[in-house]
């Protein structure tokens, strides 16, 4: 008998959600992503993003424009290591 887990095409992220505040400016490695339509602003989408902080796995969600280029642009690197800085009205990876 097979188990659910072997097939199932997406794998549920761990760790417990926290705000993005708690990340910048802090290192973190980013361990995967999922991109879906935004429910809150139609025509846009969001990112989750589970990381590891200071050796903990972390869930955190963002619809930065530019930190959903640099993960899809760069998803063949994950993981890496990285800082998330606000620079001027954004969020990048640094």
């Amino acid at each position: 008998m097979k188990r659910f887990s072997d097939f199932a095409r997406e794998k549920p992220f761990e760790g417990d959600k926290i705000p993005m505040a708690d990340v910048l400016n802090r290192e973190i490695t980013v361990l995967g992503y999922k991109k879906r339509p935004s429910k809150q602003k139609e025509g846009k989408n969001y990112i989750t993003l589970q990381i590891e902080i200071e050796g903990k796995r972390r869930i955190i969600f963002t619809g930065s424009d530019v930190l959903i280029s640099q993960v899809e642009e760069y998803k063949d690197e994950l993981p890496f290591v990285t800082v998330i800085k606000k620079i001027n009205n954004f969020y990048s990876f640094t």
